[in-house]
């Protein structure tokens, strides 16, 4: 009989060097392995700390508000701060008024961006007649977002000095060129903007330089005035800028309050159902349009 074949013996297989694969790129202690892993901690830690940084919800100590609104070397921390303390205005904090003085400041600072948010802070406290005389100033501002938030705070005084402010701010913007040049628009019509977007590049005949034209405002763009790549003098009209939706909110709410007859018809314009606006729009509308009457009705009578 054939003898059986004995089954294949499987050579087993060397034990690994664990010193070479210790020395090798693979291992895990190694320092190739321990910056694959730092590397990306690291990047998650910094853009946290960036965020933490920079969040305006983050809550500051009362060194970091004196600080913060009294150094304005660093804008955004300024801005936070002014946040922070509007907050602390709207809640009935009585500590708040500690800062009025460094909030009066900046509604004169150079700086646009402050006086804007510090007209917004001011207008958290109606019973301040400091605040109410600063806000009166800044509602001839040069700046168009700066007067708004001027006129939004006035109203909160019952001041009628601020309804032609507030109808304005229901009407387009119709933006100008700030210098003469060829223009060469980075948007189109339709397009949602920002205060301070960039709406167009002017550039001068015979020079290399160039001069944004940027939005005062925010909203849509709904028409452009003049065609890409034709020359525009200092002052031409370039575009009109339709309101947004938030801005018609609070307009609307303001002249709740303040709005006289002469505003119904830009009013009752949104209670009618303007395009691109909420139900939540039209129900303002129709609620300040019936304030005004009601307010009318009561002066005549």
């Amino acid at each position: 009989m054939p003898s059986k074949s004995r089954p294949q013996e499987i050579e087993a297989a060397p034990a690994p060097d664990m010193s070479s694969q210790a020395a090798g790129s693979g291992a895990l202690g190694s320092p190739r392995n321990t910056v694959i892993v730092i590397v990306p901690i690291l990047l998650v830690l910094i853009t946290f700390l960036f965020w933490y940084q920079t969040w305006f919800g983050r809550r500051l100590s009362d060194r970091e508000m004196t600080q913060d609104l009294a150094d304005t070397s660093v804008p955004h921390k300024t801005q936070h701060a002014l946040a922070q303390l509007s907050d602390r205005i709207a809640r009935g904090d009585p500590t708040a008024k500690r800062w009025y003085p460094q909030l009066l400041a900046l509604a004169q600072n150079q700086e646009p961006q402050l006086r804007l948010e510090a007209a917004w802070t001011m207008g958290q406290d109606n019973h301040s007649e400091e605040f109410h005389q600063a806000l009166r100033k800044l509602i001839d501002d040069s700046v168009p977002m700066v007067r708004r938030n001027a006129a939004l705070g006035l109203a909160r005084f019952d001041d009628g000095v601020a309804e032609p402010q507030l109808r304005s701010m229901l009407q387009p913007f119709t933006l100008t060129a700030p210098d003469s040049g060829t223009i060469k628009f980075r948007i189109k019509e339709q397009d949602a903007v920002r205060n301070g977007s960039i709406i167009a590049r002017l550039h001068p005949a015979g020079s290399d330089q160039q001069r944004d034209v940027l939005s005062p405002v925010g909203g849509t763009i709904a028409r452009l005035l003049i065609k890409n790549g034709a020359t525009a003098t200092a002052g031409d009209e370039v575009a009109v800028i339709d309101p947004d939706e938030g801005q018609v909110i609070e307009a609307l709410r303001a002249l709740y309050l303040v709005g006289q007859p002469q505003d119904l018809d830009d009013v009752e314009r949104f209670d009618r159902g303007a395009s691109n606006m909420s139900e939540r729009v039209r129900q303002q509308a129709e609620a300040t349009a019936r304030a005004i009457r009601q307010r009318s009705a009561k002066g005549k009578s």
